[in-house]
C-alpha cells in the first residue's frame, strides 16, 4: 500500500484530466448495470482448504469521486469493472461478471446451457455456475467453449465439468485450432518469468485501496485458485464453419494471431448475439503484455474486426466479450466495432509511417497522437494496453530491439552501466540530490531513471531505496493504465518490504499434464544449464507406455535433442508413462513406475545439470 499522499504535481495532473475527457457521459454505467439479477451472498470464494481465492468485496472502496492518489479515468474504469454478479444480456444469454479477471457467459440451448470461458480457477468457475443456477435453474452443461488460449478462459473448466462426462460424450469442449498447444506452451516454456512479472502486472502483493491496487483495467485482478484444463472434443479450423450445439446454431470466425495466437469469434443467430472473444473490449488492449509474450499483430487484429463487421454486422443486436459489459443495438455495435478496428489499425499504420521516417519506438510513443474520436472514446482508452507500450511493441515486431543507432548496439548491461553513470554524475549522493530535485519538480520519470542507476550500484542504500519507492509511488498514482499503476506500486513495495516472489502459479499440474511428449522434452531442454553440460555426451531411449511412442534423446554441447524413433538396444532404455516422465523431469527419481535397461546413470547425469527457473528473481534491484 502506498504510504504517501499525491504530490501537488500529480494532483494537478488529475484535475487537468477531469477537464479533458467526457466524464459526464455515463452510458457505460447504464450498460454495466443492465440486466443485473443478483450476486453471491458471500463475496469471498474459497478453495477446499478454506483459503480465499477471490473476494469481490475488497473493491467496495471504489465509490464516489477519485482521490488524488488514483488517475480519475482509471478510477472510473475500475468502478465499472468491479461490478459483480449475474446479468441477463438478452433472455436466454447471461454473464457472471466481477468474479475473476474474465467474464463467464451462459447460453441456453434446447436442453441445457453452453458455458463460454470458465474463468481462471475451478473455485471461481464453480461459484459463477452456482450463481447462474440459483437464478436460472439446474440446467445441465452441454458444451464449454474456450474463445482462446489464455488461462483466464479455460482454467476453471474442471470446477464445472467432470472430465468423465467429456470422455463419455455428454459434454463438448469446443476450442479454436491450436488452443491447447498454445495454452500449455505459454504457461510452461516462459511460465516462471511470466508468472513473476504477472505478480507485478496484476498487483498481486498490493493491498486494495486508493493508495494500492484499484484494478488492472481489463479485470480487477486474477483469482488464486486451482487452474485446470480438459482436452477439447472439437477444434474449429475454418471461418464460416457452422455447428449446431444443443439446438443452437453457432457460426464461427477464426481470428488467430490477434489478442492470442489461437482465438475465434462466433455468432448465435437465435439470440442475434456476437461473441468477440477478447478482441473488442472496453479498453485498448495489449499488443505486448507487460508480463511478457510474443508481440501481437495489430494489422491482422484490425482486419479480423473488419471481417466480423462485414460478416455479422447486419444481424447482430448484441456484442459480448470475455471481459467487461456488452454493447446493444445494431447501430451502436457497428460504431463500437468500427472504432475498435480503427484503433488498432491507426496504431499499426502510423507507427509504420513514423518508423519509415526514421523515428525510433520510444520517439514514436512520445509523438503519436490519436484522432479526437478515438481519444475521447472511453472504450479506446489505455487501461490495460497503452498507446506508449503498444507503439513500442509494433516497432519491436517489425524492427526488433535495436533502433539502428550504433552506440546502442552493444551497451553495457544495467549494473555495469549504472556504475559508470553514477561515477560520471559525481557519486551516489549527487545522484540522489539530482533525483530529489527532479521529484520536487514533478519530473518523476527522470527521477526514476536516476534512482534506477543508483539502486543498481548500491542496492542496500536506504536513502536511495526510500526515494526510489516514493518516486515509483507517484508514477503509480498518476497512471491511467491499470497495469502500469500495478508495476510502479509493486516496485515501490519491493523496495520497501523486499521481494514478494510469484504469488500465483500458472503452470498448474492439470495444465502440465496436457504437455505433449515433444513439449515436455522442450520444457526440459530449456532448463539445461549449458556451461555445466558442455562436456556431457548422453544418449538414451524413452518409451511412453501409455502412448506407444518412443524417442531417442541426446545431450551434447549443452543441447537436448529428441527424435521419435524405435529403440535400437544400443543405449539405456526407459519405459514409463507420460505422467511418470513428468514426475521424473521434476526430479522424482525414486518412486515406482519406471522400467529401465542399461542403468539410470544417464538420467542422474541429466538431472544433475538441470537448472529450473527462479520464481523470485529480482526486478527492481540487481
Amino acid at each position: 500500500m502506498g504510504s504517501n499522499e499525491a504530490t501537488k504535481a500529480i494532483a494537478a495532473q488529475q484535475k487537468a484530466l477531469l477537464g479533458s475527457l467526457p466524464f459526464e457521459d455515463e452510458t457505460d454505467f447504464d450498460a454495466a448495470d443492465r440486466g443485473f439479477l443478483g450476486t453471491l451472498d458471500d463475496p469471498k470464494i474459497r478453495d477446499a482448504a478454506g483459503e480465499v481465492v477471490w473476494d469481490a468485496s475488497t473493491y467496495d472502496f471504489l465509490a464516489g469521486d477519485a482521490p488524488d492518489t488514483v488517475n480519475p479515468s482509471l478510477w472510473r474504469q475500475s468502478k465499472l469493472v468491479a461490478k459483480h454478479g449475474l446479468f441477463e444480456v438478452v433472455p436466454g444469454l447471461y454473464q457472471a461478471r466481477g468474479l475473476d479477471l474474465s467474464v463467464m457467459t451462459f447460453v441456453e440451448g434446447d436442453t441445457g446451457v453452453i458455458v463460454i470461458d470458465p474463468l481462471i480457477s475451478k473455485e471461481t468457475a464453480a461459484a459463477a455456475m452456482g450463481l447462474y443456477r440459483r437464478h436460472r435453474g439446474d440446467r445441465p452443461i452441454t458444451a464449454v467453449i474456450h474463445t482462446h488460449s489464455h488461462i483466464d478462459h479455460f482454467g476453471g473448466v474442471q470446477g464445472i465439468v467432470d472430465e468423465a462426462d467429456v470422455t463419455a460424450g455428454r459434454v463438448e469442449i469446443i476450442v479454436p485450432e491450436g488452443m491447447v498447444e498454445h495454452a500449455v506452451a505459454e504457461n510452461v516454456y516462459a511460465g516462471t518469468a511470466m508468472g513473476r512479472r504477472a505478480g507485478y502486472m496484476y498487483g498481486a502483493a498490493l493491498a486494495r485501496g486508493p493508495k494500492g491496487a484499484v484494478g488492472a483495467g481489463l479485470g480487477q485482478t486474477t483469482s488464486t485458485g486451482e487452474a485446470t484444463l480438459i482436452p477439447p472434443t472439437r477444434e474449429i479450423t475454418t471461418t464460416g464453419e457452422t455447428h449446431t450445439v444443443d439446438g443452437l446454431e453457432i457460426v464461427f470466425q477464426m481470428a488467430p494471431g490477434t489478442e492470442a495466437p489461437s482465438e475465434m469469434h462466433f455468432f448465435f443467430p437465435r439470440y442475434r448475439a456476437l461473441c468477440m472473444a477478447e478482441n473488442a473490449t472496453h479498453t485498448l488492449h495489449n499488443l505486448l503484455t507487460l508480463r511478457g509474450a510474443v508481440v501481437r499483430d495489430p494489422h491482422v487484429w484490425s482486419r479480423y474486426l473488419t471481417e466480423a463487421i462485414e460478416r455479422f454486422g447486419d444481424d447482430a443486436e448484441v456484442v459480448f466479450t470475455s471481459h467487461h459489459w456488452p454493447t446493444w443495438g445494431n447501430t451502436e455495435i457497428r460504431r463500437f466495432l468500427g472504432l475498435q478496428r480503427d484503433l488498432y489499425g491507426y496504431l499499426h499504420d502510423q507507427t509504420l509511417r513514423m518508423l519509415n521516417q526514421g523515428q525510433t519506438g520510444a520517439e514514436i510513443a512520445e509523438d503519436i497522437q490519436l484522432p479526437p474520436v478515438l481519444e475521447n472514446a472511453w472504450h479506446a482508452r489505455g487501461y490495460y494496453g497503452s498507446v506508449s507500450h503498444n507503439v513500442k511493441a509494433i516497432y519491436q515486431r517489425y524492427m526488433g530491439w535495436f533502433d539502428g543507432n550504433p552506440a546502442r548496439l552493444w551497451p553495457h548491461p544495467p549494473k555495469a552501466q549504472a556504475t559508470r553513470y553514477v561515477e560520471a554524475l559525481g557519486g551516489i549522493d549527487r545522484v540522489l540530490e539530482l533525483a530529489r530535485t527532479a521529484f520536487d519538480e514533478g519530473d518523476f520519470r527522470w527521477a526514476a531513471t536516476l534512482l534506477d542507476h543508483a539502486v543498481f550500484v548500491e542496492p542496500d542504500n536506504a536513502a536511495v531505496r526510500e526515494q526510489y519507492a516514493d518516486t515509483l509511488e507517484q508514477l503509480g498514482y498518476g497512471a491511467e493504465n491499470g497495469t502500469w499503476r500495478n508495476f510502479f506500486l509493486s516496485g515501490a513495495t519491493e523496495l520497501r518490504s523486499g521481494n514478494f516472489g510469484t504469488p500465483t502459479v500458472t503452470n498448474a499440474p492439470a495444465i502440465v499434464a496436457q504437455l505433449t511428449p515433444e513439449q515436455l522434452f522442450d520444457a526440459v531442454a530449456i532448463t539445461v544449464d549449458g556451461p555445466r553440460a558442455w562436456d556431457l555426451d548422453l544418449a538414451f531411449d524413452v518409451t511412453l507406455s501409455d502412448l506407444a511412442r518412443s524417442f531417442h534423446v541426446t545431450l551434447r554441447n549443452g543441447v537436448l535433442v529428441y527424435v521419435e524413433k524405435e529403440p535400437t538396444g544400443d543405449d539405456p532404455h526407459l519405459t514409463l508413462s507420460k505422467q511418470r516422465l513428468i514426475r521424473l523431469a521434476a526430479g522424482d527419481r525414486e518412486s515406482d513406475g519406471i522400467e529401465a535397461t542399461g542403468g539410470l546413470d544417464v538420467i542422474d547425469q541429466l538431472l544433475g545439470v538441470l537448472s529450473p527457473g527462479d520464481p523470485a528473481f529480482e526486478i527492481v534491484v540487481p
